[in-house]
């Protein structure tokens, strides 16, 4: 039993010590891009920071913060659509592996069930950036709106009681193992679209019979690894803004230490229901904007 013990305690360290290397070699590989970038600005506006707090201070509290950034981008009309996948990796990365470190640390989840579902969504992330980072402006309006309506769907289910919340288990085996790693794969590749994980892990968690605590160290693990994965993608094609990026981690970061620290939890029902408001209207400004044709200049007939 010691040795069962101490294996788990070596497993959960080294995923945390990863962690800390992942973040190191992330951020010493964008602070390179920006470097070479700067000469074209990339210093945030006050509007691109507060989001990035606002996002993450909600996000740590589980609500997420890919469909909630989206929106505020939109809205403020800062970030192209067609960069707005490739922003939200690369901007939450850094928040987010803080969450993972914070809540791998203290919320308990059997180590395993935890290790191989991160590998999963890392596969996933790698092969969706892949594909998204070519995707053409028009391709990723419809794949954002189209996936933000699914997940806005998931939400209200989850809001309504529609889908069970959950037993009492902290680790998935046989059968119920394999649907998480079908689930932990496409969610990672549904990331790169610009589509959060946070929800349609907790919903999956609740399918599985897990406990919902532990899709908390679940969901912010998976997205800490899977996200500079991605994120390497879309730096190395520029299909990113850094401006907007670099917003969203400097404020991001201390969102997440005033959410776990200081707040630690609200009554986020009715935030949730705003989000979901929001996400709607930006599901269908994304596909109002994807499916707007341009009507060719009309031709005149002259006679002879």
């Amino acid at each position: 039993m010691t040795t069962d013990i101490s294996d788990v305690l070596l497993a959960k360290w080294i995923l945390l010590i990863l962690l800390v290397l992942v973040a190191i070699a992330f951020s010493v590989a964008w602070i390179a891009s920006l470097i070479k970038k700067s000469e074209e600005g990339v210093r945030p506006s006050i509007y691109q920071l507060m989001i990035g707090f606002v996002t993450d201070f909600f996000d740590t509290l589980g609500v997420g913060s890919f469909a909630t950034t989206t929106s505020l981008f939109r809205i403020g009309k800062v970030v192209d659509d067609d960069k707005i996948p490739g922003t939200l990796n690369v901007g939450h990365a850094l928040p987010t592996i803080l969450q993972a470190v914070i809540y791998i640390n203290f919320i308990e989840i059997d180590v395993w069930t935890l290790w191989i579902l991160i590998i999963a969504s890392v596969v996933g992330s790698y092969l969706g950036a892949t594909f998204v980072s070519r995707l053409p402006k028009k391709g990723i309006q419809l794949g954002m709106g189209i996936a933000l309506l699914i997940a806005v769907g998931l939400i209200v289910s989850k809001l309504l009681g529609w889908i069970p919340s959950g037993g009492t288990s902290l680790g998935l085996t046989g059968t119920s193992l394999i649907l998480g790693i079908a689930g932990n794969f496409f969610f990672g590749a549904l990331m790169t679209i610009g589509v959060g994980a946070y929800a349609p892990i907790m919903i999956m968690v609740g399918l599985l019979g897990m406990d919902q605590k532990a899709a908390f160290p679940l969901m912010m693990g998976s997205c800490a690894f899977l996200m500079p994965v991605a994120s390497y993608r879309f730096i190395r094609s520029g299909k990113y803004d850094p401006r907007a990026a670099l917003g969203l981690t400097l404020f991001g970061l201390p969102g997440v230490v005033v959410a776990a620290w200081i707040v630690k939890e609200l009554p986020l029902e009715y935030v949730k229901w705003l989000v979901v408001i929001i996400v709607i209207y930006t599901a269908v400004s994304m596909l109002t904007a994807a499916l707007k044709t341009d009507t060719p200049p009309s031709t005149r007939q002259t006679g002879t």
